[in-house]
């Protein structure tokens, strides 16, 4: 949806509120800047709109008394979105939205001041952007949806469904390599009896192709795949490649698994009203260092019985009991 879209929605909508949500906070119009990078169908809420949309219940509208400012670099590189972000910082919005780390990271450079509301897949801790989960100290707070401590969740379930597997691959591309997630299942690896393989690929199918034949030349393997634009971009490419060298897969996208992957392990879907009232909040004075970031509290397993029947895998029936969705 782009940001004409969007605007005409909230505008559409604004009828239907009630007199509570309508009443304009006071002041002068704030401005909100949404910076966006990646893919528009492969980020979290690509146009911003989920987050407006649940901005209106707090009385926000579109040029009544909030003027949005929509920027998409369309990629996680930070050398692409810098520009973005620099123009956005000269226009001095009063508060920024956005996703995904990379974008944090270069807004972070930018700006001290500028109040900051990410979304993102990493450990803010350890990337320096906040000082702690509790209190983030600075100008930028948010929500993390993924870290690199899931991985071992990865592993513990590639290992449960198939106690055969001795090597394990995580598949992803070097933009997102930074947030650690090889080092982690390589940590823990060892004690499940599992060689921890680092499957670093482009953004090319061939070469997505030639890394999984290549791991596959050795038997009882697996693969593991964080978040990563450019594998849920070739995800029905990577899901036929695994069930054709019978290889079980872990993936934090749904739809990875729907395309024919083992498994999809992830944190429940963000509610955007949480995004919505710390922009709120902060729009209405409350510093971020003092808004704790969230972190998820529920996980969401689907498990591809079709897929395990493909690999000659029997999922345990325990497995199945706590899975929230079984496809047949």
């Amino acid at each position: 949806m782009r940001r004409r879209e969007f605007i005409s929605l909230l505008g559409g909508a604004a009828a239907g509120w009630p007199l509570a949500a309508r009443a304009q906070p006071a002041g002068s119009i704030k401005r909100l800047g949404i910076l966006q990078g990646g893919k528009l169908s492969e980020i979290f809420d690509p146009s911003g709109s989920q987050v407006l949309a649940e901005l209106a219940q707090f009385g926000w509208a579109e040029g009544q008394n909030i003027r949005i400012d929509l920027r998409n670099a369309e990629s996680n590189d930070p050398a692409v979105i810098r520009p973005h972000a620099e123009a956005m910082i000269r226009a001095a919005p009063d508060i920024i939205y956005t996703t995904p780390a990379t974008a944090v990271q270069v807004l972070q450079q930018l700006t001290t001041t500028i109040p900051i509301v990410f979304v993102q897949n990493c450990d803010p801790v350890k990337a320096g952007t906040v000082q702690t989960l509790a209190r983030p100290g600075g100008n930028i707070t948010g929500f993390v949806q993924s870290e690199p401590s899931i991985n071992t969740k990865y592993l513990q379930l590639l290992k449960d469904v198939d106690p055969r597997m001795s090597r394990v691959a995580v598949l992803q591309t070097e933009a997102s390599a930074w947030r650690d997630d090889f080092a982690v299942v390589a940590s823990v690896a060892g004690s499940l009896g599992v060689r921890a393989v680092a499957a670093l690929v482009r953004d090319d199918p061939a070469d997505i192709e030639r890394a999984i034949v290549n791991f596959a030349r050795e038997p009882n393997g697996g693969l593991i795949l964080p978040p990563d634009v450019v594998t849920i971009r070739y995800r029905a490419l990577i899901a036929g490649l695994a069930i054709k060298y019978r290889l079980p897969t872990v993936s934090n996208n749904r739809e990875t698994t729907e395309a024919g992957g083992l498994m999809f392990y992830a944190a429940a879907p963000l509610d955007y009203h949480l995004v919505a009232t710390y922009i709120d909040r902060i729009l209405r004075g409350a510093k971020p260092a003092d808004l704790p970031v969230g972190t998820p509290s529920k996980f969401n397993l689907v498990i591809n019985l079709k897929t395990a029947k493909a690999l000659g895998l029997e999922v345990p029936a325990s497995m199945q009991q706590v899975a929230d969705e079984v496809i047949e």
